[in-house]
């Protein structure tokens, strides 16, 4: 009898782990860890069908909850080390915080269908300012809506986590090589509780298996705090290299994010979240109760050690800071927009609203008629012009669901969707448009078809809003 992947898969008695983000800078240096005891499941939105130590290679857009549940099937515990993922579209209509918020969400109604009994995720260490930074919001956000659906969580808030590929050391390492005199804004003295991959991974390997009855909360991070520019200092010399800080307090986040971005050659979209919360600080609490027994606490000299020989040994240039490739066929489209919800008004409120208020909204500058044929719905330019727009109702728990058909604005696509979602509270609306193709030349899409729908999505909000009791507003 022929030896296959899949007559091996069936008689592997080791408890399944799907990981997602499994060949991101965590997943990867996760996996050597956990294989021999535990059967490794990398969830990716890539085609690739293989990632090292990973027995099975699954191809997940998280913005999908179809492609959510496929991923978790026959899964016994979940890694979750997703953080603003940006879709392979060629625009991008929506902030980090609501994409991650979006995927998040997916993630966990998921792992709940499909039975899953416990999720690890790696989150970020909350400052004890009554402020927060919209990055850090992000985390905690992630964290909440994957304890939303009843299934357990582990949350291991970490701080900076220094190793090699890793995309903050990545930055700092970077701007200690290339400037021999470093300009030192005010969040360079913010205080921070640094924490070795190696020892996140041994907080994964220690958790992962072993669900508590409800969620729970562990901070990360070494014995040790230091400043930023102390922290940049340590790598410097550990680097062997002379650097001089300069104190320059009147610099501007902008301008931060900018000489940053520059001098590294990081993605703005990626340095802009990280700066922004550096002047919060992101210290481990000692409290025992939020830390794991036996935590390595690994020093940080000795951290920043290995994280520059492992940088200096590595060719490849961190995944975070590579462009995404766009392999569609034609240029796609990604909306998420965010709104608050009146009490006791659901998706399906928003939706019906939608379609009734879009022809009135649009009425003064272009007359939009909708006629509707069983659950298709046709946007037409006057009662009797051509169809701008058609899109058909597909039932779908809990969320109404618009499938991209086809029209003079838009080309049939298999996955282009309109969608209606509550999460969190019940009263955080997510209205999603995914994968949309437009049919006008890409140019003239961006400058006019586009900008009408970012000018929709705020008057939309807007005439939401108005709908709230002023007396509950912030309910």
């Amino acid at each position: 009898m022929m030896d296959t992947k899949e007559s091996r898969q069936e008689h592997d008695d080791r408890p399944s782990v799907a990981v997602a983000g499994a060949s991101g800078f965590i997943g990867s240096a996760l996996a050597p860890r956990l294989r021999n005891r535990l059967r490794l499941v990398g969830l990716t939105r890539s085609n690739r069908t293989e990632i090292p130590n990973y027995d099975e290679v699954r191809q997940v857009d998280l913005f999908s909850r179809v492609d959510s549940l496929n991923g978790l099937k026959d899964i016994d515990y979940a890694v979750y080390l997703v953080h603003s993922m940006m879709p392979a579209a060629r625009l991008v209509q929506a902030n980090f915080r609501d994409l991650d918020l979006l995927c998040a969400d997916n993630f966990a109604q998921a792992a709940a269908a499909q039975g899953v009994k416990h999720i690890v995720y790696v989150g970020g260490l909350q400052p004890q300012a009554e402020t927060n930074s919209a990055h850090l919001q992000s985390r905690l956000e992630v964290e909440q809506v994957l304890a939303s659906y009843g299934v357990p969580v582990t949350t291991l808030r970490a701080g900076m986590i220094v190793g090699g590929s890793g995309s903050s050391f990545q930055i700092v390492r970077r701007l200690i090589d290339r400037l021999p005199i470093m300009v030192c804004p005010s969040w360079t003295n913010t205080a921070t509780n640094p924490v070795a991959l190696t020892d996140v991974v041994w907080a994964v390997d220690k958790t992962i298996d072993e669900p508590g009855q409800r969620s729970r909360v562990y901070d990360l991070g070494t014995a040790e705090t230091m400043s930023y520019r102390q922290l940049m200092a340590t790598t410097a010399e550990v680097m062997g290299k002379r650097r001089t800080f300069l104190s320059v307090p009147l610099v501007t986040p902008g301008l931060s994010r900018l000489w940053v971005s520059t001098v590294t050659g990081a993605p703005k979209a990626l340095v802009a979240p990280l700066i922004s919360s550096l002047r919060y600080e992101m210290l481990a609490r000692d409290d025992a109760s939020f830390r794991i027994p036996g935590e390595p606490q690994t020093p940080i000299r000795e951290t920043l050690k290995s994280a520059v020989s492992t940088s200096l040994a590595a060719q490849d240039e961190p995944r975070a800071f590579r462009p995404v490739k766009n392999t569609q066929e034609h240029p796609v489209v990604l909306s998420v927009q965010r709104m608050r919800l009146p009490q006791g008004r659901d998706a399906e409120w928003a939706a019906e609203m939608y379609i009734r208020w879009l022809p009135k909204a649009m009425g003064r500058l272009t007359p939009i008629r909708v006629i509707q044929s069983g659950d298709v719905l046709e946007f037409k330019l006057f009662a009797w012009g051509p169809t701008l727009l058609r899109i058909e109702r597909r039932r779908s728990a809990n969320r109404p669901v618009f499938r991209v058909l086809d029209g003079m604005l838009a080309r049939e696509s298999r996955r282009g969707r309109l969608e209606f979602r509550t999460v969190l509270d019940g009263r955080t609306l997510i209205v999603a448009v995914h994968e949309f193709v437009p049919r006008l030349p890409w140019w003239i899409y961006r400058f006019s078809q586009a900008i009408a729908h970012g000018w929709v999505m705020a008057r939309f909000r807007t005439f939401i809003a108005e709908k709230i009791d002023p007396s509950e507003a912030h309910g």
